[in-house]
């Protein structure tokens, strides 16, 4: 009698799979309750804390700074830790604060300033998880077309929750109130949790050189030589820096240019707003095709010529009054980033050396979240010399600028190849 054994590459295969299974169902069910935080936060300090408005808008402030001050120093770290290790710690403490934050201002003991801590401590957790969240999808898949498959599935979820998850918090907010939507936030974190915790494969830290004195600040000097560099990895994380920027500067007038310049009410400055978030999955959803069809290379500036295309359409659709212009010119954008977005990330993590993984990812996070704050900085000194569409003009032209900055070192010798 014969015995047969499973074959061991599909047995990993299957593995992996699965892994991806639960790691995906816990990622989209958190961003979904990221999106009732960024609501309920600002309307818990102002309607149960008698916060002002000018004081609830330090909230965004609060969880994004940590990425300042922590972005490197965080990738030197998860590079020392199991990374799956790392982001069930950082779940924890997420959970934990908003859990303290829902229960606090239900008996009616929470403060401003409390308020303002306990989110600057989940923005910390925040910084470490995302840097290692975008290093572990890589020990799940070794092959490039699974790899990029479980990035755009994941980029997917993340467009959806965008556009469906304040869809969602709104009505669970009117009807709960702003209390439980954040204690419902938490729970996304403890079912994040259990996901993480049911993947099978486990990793083990990465391996380095002894931690001596000093080692920290080698270790981030390391991660910053090999980003700027590399041939491939710096032409692709300045122009995302650059992008960002002036988007950014889009993103923070956009509200106002169609209210104040456009005269729009309400409910079309949401449609033009949120109609982004309508191109981000179809550009998810053909970033595959695009990278198989095309290479990486091709495919980055494919994306960056559809999405950029999009943004300077919208100062000229706005200047001629057009709606369906800017909405056009919005979706298109979404197209083009939604293309972008995972395909750079796949690439990212392909010519990476694992022990550098988070390294790399914590310089791009501290880029590209850095240029947030300062393209919403640049609006104002903007509005302040030219007015509204000055802004859309100078953000949208802007954008511009990220292509010769893609198309350099590397990957121009890839376009041209």
């Amino acid at each position: 009698m014969t015995t047969t054994y499973p074959d061991s590459t599909a047995l990993r295969h299957s593995t992996a799979r699965r892994d991806f299974g639960f790691l995906w169902a816990g990622q989209s069910v958190s961003m979904v309750g990221d999106q009732f935080m960024a609501l309920a936060l600002p309307l818990l300090a102002v309607t149960v804390l008698g916060a002002s408005a000018s004081l609830a808008a330090l909230l965004p402030f609060a969880l994004y700074a940590p990425f300042w001050v922590l972005g490197l120093p965080a990738g030197a770290i998860v590079d020392r830790v199991p990374r799956r290790t790392a982001m069930l710690l950082c779940d924890g403490v997420q959970a934990l604060a908003f859990l303290l934050i829902a229960t606090l201002a239900a008996t009616h003991a929470l403060s401003f300033p409390l308020l303002l801590v306990l989110v600057v401590v989940a923005g910390c957790a925040t910084v470490f998880f995302q840097v290692a969240y975008t290093s572990v999808l890589p020990e799940i898949f070794t092959d490039q077309q699974a790899l990029h498959r479980g990035n755009t599935r994941l980029s997917l979820s993340e467009s959806v929750s965008r556009s469906v998850g304040p869809i969602l918090a709104g009505p669970v907010i009117a009807l709960t109130g702003a209390v439980a939507a954040i204690a419902l936030d938490a729970g996304s974190f403890v079912l994040s949790a259990l996901t993480l915790s049911a993947i099978r494969r486990r990793s083990a830290a990465p391996a380095g050189p002894p931690r001596e004195r000093g080692w920290l600040r080698r270790d981030i000097a390391e991660g910053l030589r090999f980003v700027l560099r590399h041939g491939q990895l710096q032409p692709v994380i300045l122009c995302g820096t650059v992008y960002v920027l002036f988007l950014s500067m889009i993103e923070a007038s956009l509200v106002l240019y169609c209210r104040n310049v456009l005269g729009l009410d309400t409910f079309t400055i949401g449609l033009v707003v949120g109609a982004a978030a309508l191109g981000f999955p179809l550009g998810n959803l053909v970033s595959a095709r695009l990278m198989r069809r095309f290479g990486p290379q091709r495919a980055l500036m494919l994306g960056a010529l559809v999405s950029v295309a999009g943004i300077v359409a919208m100062p000229v659709a706005g200047s001629a009054g057009s709606v369906v212009g800017l909405v056009v010119g919005s979706v298109v954008h979404g197209v083009g980033e939604g293309a972008f977005g995972p395909t750079s990330l796949t690439l990212r993590q392909t010519v990476t050396p694992a022990a550098l993984m988070g390294r790399v990812g914590s310089v791009q996070r501290l880029l590209v979240m850095g240029a947030i704050p300062a393209g919403s900085l640049l609006a104002a000194a903007v509005i302040q010399l030219v007015g509204l569409p000055g802004v859309l003009w100078v953000g949208g032209l802007g954008t511009v600028l990220c292509l010769p900055v893609l198309v350099r070192r590397d990957i121009r010798a890839a376009l041209r190849a």
